[in-house]
């Protein structure tokens, strides 16, 4: 039995700035030398979007801009305006607005407010080798993790993964999730 795939988001609300994260996106891509093929290939994610990203004139899905900010190495806060702008970011089931995103010597930060919808399941792709996330559920019940060994958690619950491997998001239940999400990347 196959799942009915739900109809594409844009990742970007309509007020955000697909125009400024298109240069972010640009930037990275050339400050690594990376051409905009190999970065396609790379994200599994064709060409020309990458290109209509990078020029302001798409706006990307979740999945897709973490396809891309996986392979250059960087967190999804990287290419979205700063939080002071409070950007949200919709997948096929999640909700996110960034809130917050640090550094320390350690690692980058990201921490977002994360809705998941019921009635569907939002798979994102392997970020970088050592990325954790980790999930406080406020309502609702929630199962995310690695595709191939998800967790539970109920109200006041807490999850925590490692994230190089493609990972999922799914409400269970009538009920939205309502929850945060840190996710830390190492610095290299």
């Amino acid at each position: 039995m196959t799942r009915p795939r739900p109809a594409r988001r844009p990742a970007l609300d309509a007020d955000a700035d697909a125009g400024a994260v298109g240069r972010r996106l640009r930037a990275l891509r050339t400050e690594r030398g990376v051409s905009l093929s190999a970065l396609a290939r790379a994200a599994k994610v064709g060409k020309a979007t990458v290109s209509a990203l990078e020029n302001g004139t798409r706006n990307p899905t979740l999945e897709t801009l973490y396809a891309i900010t996986a392979q250059l190495g960087v967190p999804l806060a990287a290419v979205l305006a700063g939080p002071a702008d409070a950007p949200t970011v919709r997948g096929a089931t999640v909700v996110a607005t960034l809130l917050e995103s640090f550094t320390d010597t350690e690692a980058s930060y990201e921490l977002y407010r994360l809705r998941v919808r019921p009635g569907g399941e939002q798979i994102s792709p392997a970020h970088h080798s050592g990325v954790t996330e980790h999930v406080t559920v406020f309502a609702g019940v929630l199962r995310a993790g690695p595709v191939d060994a998800p967790q539970t958690a109920a109200a006041g619950g807490h999850l925590r993964w490692t994230s190089d491997v493609p990972h999922g998001y799914a409400a269970l239940g009538d009920e939205e999730v309502a929850a945060s999400l840190l996710v830390r990347y190492p610095r290299s």
